[in-house]
């Protein structure tokens, strides 16, 4: 009996959710009616289909798949037509003129204010065959052990009771807004006008549903908003799910485990057909990773912000691997030298990634996942849905806690406690000194470049000689001939410069050798002396270094106090290829 009182409740609570919205309209055109003929046989309609429909989807078979979806597409229809009909009957019976007549049947008599509760029954069984309720804790158990136990009555018994919740609710909420309705009509003179804004309503409600989106934007905006309460009501009167995961279809076609995260859903893991190449695996698609918690990681290897988030990604992928997790990095190129299959084969040894790479060469997966940043992470359950994202470096704890939750989720019971992982990360790897950092990345290449001082300007694909000049605070300047292209300034002749006023514990460059691959020798200074114990990672104490392959290289890493300092860059050779600094 108090699981009764608790499914009754948890309906009630539907009315403080967004995915009760698209069906809002729907109830709203029975404002006005009396509660006997038009309120109460709707809602009943709408109670009844709804705990029928979901008792024969927790525990049936896909005919009840079918069989509810063409159900679905029948309310749509009738529900069209009651939205045409409130908009304007004249247009609705040019459109469809014996589907208007039934959409006219469900509006009241325009004269006697009276309806056909044939009618309003009717309304409800099509708004019943609709509704999807963002499916919290109570009713995830309840659906679990329909699926156990199979349709039967008491199962039966419990939707009706969270449907009546929802049902109370909802001619409450019918009962206030008729009266409001009356009001404005008396006082405006603008019935036409309200009956004409529920039509619109009501067809946005239909659109809203037919594109999903009850079941998904809503759904998303809704779980945390009454989920907290329901499990408050479960864990107080000791009412649990039963230790089973078990699929079926569940209100909005959602697998219904024994423990659910409470993490929204943003999406399905979009096709991962569209790379150029896989590195450490063969092709992954979303089937075969189905039943694993995946984590998608865009990436391109110089870029700093990405580079610091691997030891994270390593150690996770190492972690986590017998419970369940992938880790897939997609190495998206920024630069035309990234997109060279070597040169990330050359990264993913440098760095030690062993989890599978797709290499994204055309942008296909970025475009699928509609992805704007480097790095960004996506959370992706067990189920093949999109459940957290993580955009730019940072938010390790909170992401550590998404895959135990999601990998919990998979295994049917609330995450275990555990240490974080504790990544060593030294080198250019190691995280940036954020309370120090007083200067921005900053692009080298004409289509991009700022803070830009050699009083000779940028040459546009041309050499040019230039002089440095004088430099604020996070400005850059040139020496020597230079040739400036859309993405890089290439060092024309021996003992070209390049030099920067940065505010920073570390500075990096990207930096490629000559076009025939010929390595560049350089030194570094730092106010016009050897850097000494502020060298980075690919310099020495007297500044100097070589240009190898074309990646970010870490040039200075301050040991002391961070201040302004007037960094200088020497190439002893020509061809050196210089693209962007980046600060940490």
């Amino acid at each position: 009996m108090l699981l009764f009182a608790i499914a009754y409740l948890a309906g009630m609570l539907t009315i403080l959710s967004p995915c009760i919205l698209p069906v809002l309209p729907f109830v709203f055109t029975r404002a006005e009616t009396s509660l006997l003929r038009g309120i109460l046989p709707m809602l009943a309609g709408m109670a009844l289909t709804f705990a029928l429909v979901a008792t024969l989807a927790a525990a049936g078979g896909g005919w009840v798949v079918t069989v509810n979806e063409i159900g679905r597409a029948a309310a749509v229809v009738v529900l069209v037509v009651l939205g045409l009909s409130l908009l304007s009957p004249a247009v609705a019976t040019i459109v469809a003129a014996p589907f208007v007549a039934l959409g006219i049947r469900l509006l009241p008599n325009h004269e006697t204010r009276e309806v056909n509760v044939g009618g309003s029954l009717l309304l409800g069984v099509a708004t019943g065959l609709l509704w999807a309720p963002c499916a919290g804790p109570v009713l995830g158990l309840v659906l679990t052990g329909a699926a156990l136990n199979g349709a039967n009555g008491r199962t039966t018994l419990l939707l009706v009771a969270y449907a009546a919740g929802a049902t109370t609710s909802l001619a409450v909420a019918v009962l206030a807004g008729g009266r409001v309705l009356a009001v404005m009509k008396r006082s405006l003179g603008i019935g036409e006008r309200i009956r004409q804004a529920l039509g619109i309503a009501v067809l946005a409600g239909v659109v809203a549903i037919a594109f999903g989106f009850d079941t998904g934007a809503l759904a998303r905006l809704s779980y945390a908003s009454t989920a907290g309460i329901e499990q408050s009501l479960l864990e107080r009167f000791g009412a649990s799910p039963a230790p089973v995961r078990q699929e079926g279809l569940a209100l909005n076609d959602a697998t219904v485990p024994a423990y659910q995260s409470r993490l929204p859903v943003e999406g399905a893991l979009p096709a991962l057909d569209g790379a150029t190449a896989w590195l450490n695996s063969a092709p992954l698609t979303t089937q075969s990773l189905r039943g694993k918690v995946v984590l998608v990681d865009f990436w391109t290897y110089s870029c700093i912000n990405c580079i610091r988030t691997l030891p994270y990604l390593r150690a996770w992928a190492e972690t986590y691997r017998e419970q369940g997790l992938v880790v897939i990095g997609v190495h998206s190129p920024e630069f035309a030298f990234e997109k060279k299959i070597d040169n990330v084969k050359g990264a993913i040894d440098r760095f030690g990634i062993t989890y599978p790479v797709a290499v994204d060469n055309e942008f296909r997966i970025w475009r699928a996942f509609r992805n704007n940043y480097w790095p960004a992470l996506y959370f992706v359950d067990a189920e093949g849905r999109i459940r957290h994202h993580q955009f730019g470096e940072g938010g390790y704890e909170r992401s550590e806690e998404v895959i135990r939750e999601l990998l919990a989720e998979a295994a049917g019971h609330r995450p275990a406690q555990a240490d974080e992982v504790a990544p060593h990360a030294s080198g250019v790897e190691a995280p940036p000194d954020l309370a120090a950092l007083r200067s921005g990345e900053t692009y080298l290449g004409y289509a991009q470049a700022t803070g830009f001082r050699s009083p000779q300007g940028l040459g546009i694909d041309q050499p040019r000689n230039y002089t440095i000049g004088d430099l604020a605070p996070n400005t850059w300047g040139l020496s020597g001939t230079w040739t400036i292209a859309s993405d890089h300034a290439e060092a024309k002749a021996p003992d070209a410069a390049l030099a920067y006023r940065f505010e920073a514990r570390d500075l990096h460059l990207v930096l490629g050798p000559s076009a025939d691959g010929r390595p560049v020798r350089f030194r570094v200074t730092l106010d016009g002396s050897p850097p000494g114990a502020d060298h980075g990672a690919d310099t020495n104490a007297d500044g100097y270094g070589v240009i190898a392959d074309t990646r970010l290289y870490q040039l200075v890493r301050q040991s002391g106090s961070v201040r302004v300092r007037r960094f200088e860059i020497r190439f002893l050779a020509p061809g050196a290829h210089a693209y962007a600094f980046t600060f940490g």
